[in-house]
């Protein structure tokens, strides 16, 4: 059984916020280890085996947050290669801070494999490109994280089978409640989903977390109350920057806050082990009625 109050994990979820830049992307780095997250998190694609030829030569659906002229051409400008990745590992290892990354296709996942990261993730749009998931179950040794957005229950069940069917579920999978949008509504947010992975599956995966693309952080807390032990959110240093992901990003000053937020729920979330606690002793004796 998973234990619902653990220390929260918090990844800041870079992906492609860095916009194609290096040293953006260890800025990211930099900051987001400022504001004590466990992990910096990226994203790994090879767009020509991810896309179809239509959707690599079709034009971005938005332009304005377009890299090039094609989808495919705006892809390219914001991959990383291997080597790339490897120094941002090595980075991450130097000042002290987890290196993930999540993966889209068979290509990319092998490559990632071969970096032995903290964890690799899948994201929801993937989690249903089972070579792939063959790749990470059956050559990769770490933890597997995978989110489920726009993923039926059903959808759901086999995924965590398939893990199940060579018993790994339980000792590597951990499955995050998530909303697929940029940003989501309060209202699309459904955090009482994570009591539903708990029923299903807190005695099936490893753990359970939180995949956020909402704005704030109070729903963060929430659902770490309700049991999202890890709690990822992109995250940028400026929400203007150019890109889908940056209006859904928290800066700095929120990323700070929220882990802060988190450590001082992690502590609250416990039961008096006195019924007159020492603190309380002295407002009891100057307070409490007594006629």
């Amino acid at each position: 059984m998973i234990d619902k109050y653990q220390v929260p994990k918090v990844i800041a979820e870079i992906g492609c916020n860095h916009m194609g830049n290096f040293d953006i992307a260890i800025e990211l780095i930099d900051l987001a280890k400022a504001c004590n997250c466990d992990f910096a998190k990226f994203q790994k694609r090879t767009p020509k085996e991810l896309l179809t030829t239509k959707q690599y030569n079709d034009p971005h659906p938005n332009p304005n947050n377009s890299y090039g002229k094609s989808y495919g051409d705006h892809r390219e400008y914001l991959e990383f290669d291997l080597q790339l990745h490897k120094k941002i590992k090595s980075y991450c290892g130097q000042i002290g801070i987890g290196y993930a990354t999540s993966v889209w296709d068979n290509t990319s996942t092998s490559e990632i494999i071969s970096l032995e990261p903290d964890f690799i993730k899948v994201p929801s749009a993937c989690n249903n490109h089972y070579e792939m998931l063959t790749l990470l179950r059956d050559q990769y040794e770490g933890d597997i994280h995978i989110s489920t957005g726009m993923t039926t229950k059903e959808e759901i069940e086999t995924i965590v089978s398939f893990f199940e069917s060579t018993y790994q579920a339980k000792q590597r999978l951990i499955l995050y409640n998530c909303t697929s949008g940029y940003p989501v509504p309060f209202e699309d947010v459904c955090l009482l989903d994570i009591n539903w992975l708990y029923e299903g599956y807190a005695n099936r995966v490893k753990n359970i977390g939180f995949s956020g693309h909402h704005l704030g952080i109070s729903v963060d807390i929430a659902a770490y109350t309700l049991g999202g032990n890890w709690i990822e959110r992109h995250f940028t240093k400026d929400r203007t920057w150019k890109g889908t992901d940056h209006a859904a990003s928290l800066e700095p000053s929120g990323m700070a806050k929220l882990v802060r937020d988190l450590k001082a729920s992690h502590k609250s979330l416990k039961y008096k082990s006195l019924d007159i606690l020492p603190i309380e002793k002295a407002q009891r004796n100057k307070l409490k009625y007594r006629k």
